[in-house]
């Protein structure tokens, strides 16, 4: 009889990074204090939030919305579907767009690039919905691309009803969702993230600051996107990276610009003055291994599919316990895609980080005499 798979634990990973200068244990105060809503303030590689107040609530998000118009877009030049060069020709109902514009023209053809880029660093609306138009047919059509990427990207709190953020019923997103998706943007792009630190932009003979204050005040700041209407008040997504260490925040429905910029800043000093990113397992590389029933081999070496981090506070990395959890009696064949265990890294207790394991080789299917011998070794072990 073959035993049911189950989960048991097999033993504690040494977590150690060779030639790390450990900084002295340093008391970690608590998040400040910040006017906004709603804020989160996230760790890039590990994904760890560090700080948050309401980071699933869901409010209306003004032109933070064009991050996943962006996003949408970059997915259609990633898949061939659009191009850069593209001339994309100016509807009415572009040019008619309220609030921030790029000033394009009705029946002008402007391309691609330039309406991300008047997008992106003016918040043109106008351009947000000659993008849309352009890769959906409608701003109907293109939300139901924003919408299907945001499932895709495990936006829980989060639903599109148009390009630009400007307020329409059902149109909402959290500060936790934005993180997220900045993060992918970051990961996925980073060729095209590359604009969201443009200070300027001009077109059609006007010149237009990006409105992100930080990008001139903080030189670390390279992104990402501001919103403000009535409803959604005044947020910042943002983005630094200092040394080898990048850190997302979102904060939402603050008073004014200043406040924003100074909730943000606050945020980002605190994140990196008092916490520290590590990697703990490069992908592809040897964490454990473990016996393999029925196989062509009797052991298989196991890791993670993505470089594995950890998000501590300054002073607390020697504190860190890292365990692996495996399926019990694992049976060939085995295939590279299929996670067999978890690894996961807690601190007094607390989970911090976890990432499945797979097979580093397929595992094909042992001979008559392997097989006999297993399963002798399984039946003596019910």
């Amino acid at each position: 009889m073959i035993p049911k798979l189950s989960l048991r634990l097999i033993g504690v990973l040494m977590l150690l990074i060779a030639g790390t200068a450990l900084a002295q244990q340093t008391p970690t105060p608590a998040a400040p204090q910040i006017a906004a809503e709603s804020y989160v303030l996230m760790d890039y590689d590990s994904g760890q939030i560090i700080a948050s107040r309401n980071p699933d609530l869901e409010l209306d998000p003004a032109s933070i919305t064009k991050l996943m118009t962006s996003y949408v877009v970059f997915k259609q030049l990633e898949d061939g579907q659009v191009s850069l060069a593209d001339e994309v020709r100016i509807s009415e109902r572009a040019w008619r767009m309220p609030g921030s514009r790029s000033f394009v023209e009705v029946n002008e053809r402007v391309p691609v690039e330039v309406l991300l880029k008047g997008m992106i660093v003016q918040s043109g609306n106008d351009a947000s919905v000659a993008l849309a138009e352009h890769v959906a047919g409608s701003e109907d059509a293109f939300a139901e691309l924003m919408n299907f990427h945001a499932e895709q990207l495990g936006l829980q709190h989060s639903q599109f009803r148009n390009a630009t953020g400007l307020p329409q019923d059902g149109h909402y997103v959290s500060a936790l969702d934005m993180a997220k998706l900045s993060r992918a943007l970051i990961r996925e792009f980073p060729d095209y993230y590359a604009w969201y630190a443009i200070k300027r932009f001009s077109y059609n003979g006007i010149d237009q600051p990006n409105r992100n204050a930080l990008l001139w005040r903080d030189e670390s700041v390279d992104g990402l996107k501001t919103g403000h209407t009535e409803a959604a008040g005044y947020c910042l997504a943002a983005s630094a990276k200092r040394e080898d260490m990048r850190l997302i925040s979102v904060v939402m429905k603050t008073d004014s610009e200043s406040a924003r910029a100074a909730a943000t800043q606050t945020l980002l000093n605190y994140g990196f003055r008092f916490f520290r990113t590590y990697k703990l397992y490069e992908a592809g590389q040897p964490i454990t291994q473990t016996r393999v029933y029925y196989g062509d081999v009797t052991e298989v070496p196991l890791g993670v599919r993505r470089d594995f981090h950890v998000t501590v506070p300054r002073g607390r990395y020697d504190d860190l316990n890292g365990y692996v959890s495996l399926e019990e009696s694992l049976q060939a064949p085995l295939s590279t895609e299929r996670a067999v265990g978890t690894a996961r890294v807690e601190l007094d207790d607390t989970l911090l980080a976890q990432a499945p394991l797979y097979p580093l080789r397929e595992v094909g299917e042992g001979g008559w005499w392997r097989s006999m011998s297993d399963w002798v070794s399984l039946w003596w072990q019910e």
